[in-house]
């Protein structure tokens, strides 16, 4: 009544627009893995080989922004030393970047 009988018969008389569809959301998918979830695995993979390199003495950044040197180390923390005599405790991952050696100078 509302649709004409030339509009409901020419989407229907269309050939293959199921898999038309199929194809344009399987490429959505394809996009969105390379612009979006690989770019991210590789680096969640590159922290976590960062952290597993860390070594007493390495100059960091936490991600609080807290700045500091590796005094002690073991399997979950890091203690760091951010100033004189000061120790932090922080869990490894919190860790978001090492520093060139030395970068702190007043430690």
């Amino acid at each position: 009544m509302l649709i004409s009988p030339a509009l409901a018969q020419g989407a229907a008389a269309a050939p293959g627009g199921g898999m038309e569809s199929f194809i344009l959301i399987g490429l959505m998918f394809v996009v969105l893995y390379f612009l979006m979830i690989r770019p991210q695995m590789k680096r969640a993979k590159e922290h976590k080989t960062m952290i597993e390199a860390l070594q007493k003495g390495d100059e960091v950044v936490t991600a609080g922004g807290l700045l500091g040197r590796i005094s002690r180390i073991n399997e979950n923390y890091v203690t760091l030393e951010i100033a004189d005599r000061v120790e932090i405790q922080v869990q490894r991952p919190a860790v978001q970047l090492v520093l060139p050696k030395g970068t702190i100078k007043n430690i």
